[in-house]
């Protein structure tokens, strides 16, 4: 990692700008550079510092000073003049007066983190198990380094444990290696209102397909990345998966974001990934599982209600109906679907389907 600090330049010798450059010396992984700038300030002051001063104004213990300033002096090779104080009889350290006098003071960029702040960052760096096994990863865990060199004063020594609070959870998550092109493409593309050419492979029929798109958004669902994009050639708003996307290439055109697409509003009225036509759904769950249903919010527009014997109902508008098929049916006999009856007679022929693969003889009464 080289530091580049654009703070101020002059042609009279070496700024912190000037030497990171021309020297292109380079720090260890990790370093935190708003700890290194704060000792070089205190480097500059007209008396210089002290190991003792340094540990207090930066809340690190002696060990880790002397790291800082062997990073300094070894790795960066600005040279401290060490003196003895003859009143404190303490080590007082300060840059060399050719450097110092040219540097003037730093401007440490002001930019403070709360604790709440970075607990709700490292909890979305969690969420991202989409992305596990790809070079996204890894540029993540560099972004989350840079963070951390903000935290507040006496959380230094808690971003370890913090960041291990939320765990990334990759189970049954796609895997996006060698993808990374593709999404950089993809992402170009929606910061610049791109067109784009798309080679992507369809599942309903099983074909590589080649069309025309205006990439809008990227959204996660159950571990997997997708992407609203307008067809244009077929004037429809469509989602793709990612990784079924192998080529993508610019078209040269630009286009306008469609004004009647609103994708949170599409993604509130699906109850997964797919939104068709809009339906009422009534659902029945026993008394075991009404207290899981009860905890999570299944649609915008749902009621639960609850029935005498400990059960509830749940009714909800929403759309999707091969999901929330799948959904329910994955509950066994703990739940049943009252209403619309076309979902339930759907229902009913897959229970059939299934009594025909395991052998079994059922009849449904009418």
């Amino acid at each position: 990692m080289i530091i580049t600090v654009n703070y101020r330049c002059d042609d009279s010798g070496y700024t912190p700008s000037t030497f990171f450059q021309t020297t292109g010396k380079q720090l260890s992984k990790g370093v935190n550079i708003v700890k290194i700038l704060k000792v070089f300030d205190l480097l500059c002051s007209f008396r210089g510092t002290t190991a003792t001063q340094i540990s207090e104004e930066l809340e690190i213990d002696r060990t880790n000073v002397y790291t800082w300033l062997r990073i300094i002096e070894n790795e960066l090779g600005f040279p401290i003049i060490r003196e003895k104080d003859q009143v404190t009889n303490q080590t007082r350290m300060k840059l060399d007066k050719e450097f110092y006098q040219k540097m003037g003071p730093l401007n440490l960029p002001d930019i403070k983190l709360t604790p709440q702040e970075l607990i709700a960052l490292f909890m979305l760096k969690g969420e991202a198990g989409a992305i596990y096994d790809s070079n996204l990863a890894d540029n993540i865990d560099s972004a989350y380094s840079k963070i951390a060199a903000f935290a507040p004063k006496g959380m230094d020594k808690k971003l370890g444990k913090l960041q291990s609070l939320f765990l990334l959870n990759s189970k049954m998550a796609k895997s996006y290696k060698g993808k990374e092109e593709i999404i950089d493409q993809l992402t170009n593309a929606m910061l610049d209102n791109q067109t784009c050419y798309v080679s992507y492979h369809s599942f309903y029929d099983d074909k590589d397909k080649n069309f025309k798109i205006d990439p809008l958004h990227f959204f996660e669902h159950q571990g997997g990345l997708y992407i609203f994009v307008n067809a244009t050639s077929f004037d429809d708003i469509r989602i793709l998966a990612v990784e079924r996307i192998s080529k993508v290439e610019a078209s040269g055109e630009t286009f306008t974001y469609p004004s009647y697409f609103d994708p949170v509003a599409r993604q509130k009225q699906a109850f997964g990934l797919v939104s068709d036509e809009p339906l009422d759904v009534e659902i029945w769950f026993s008394e075991h599982q009404a207290r899981y249903i009860r905890e999570r919010v299944w649609a915008e527009d749902q009621e639960i209600v609850e029935q005498d014997d400990g059960s509830i109902v749940l009714k909800m508008r929403t759309s999707g109906s091969f999901e929330i098929k799948k959904w329910v049916l994955g509950y066994g006999a703990d739940a049943e679907i009252l209403r619309p009856e076309n979902l339930r007679k759907e229902i009913k022929c897959n229970i059939s389907q299934l009594n025909a693969i395991y052998k079994i003889s059922i009849h449904f009464a009418e």
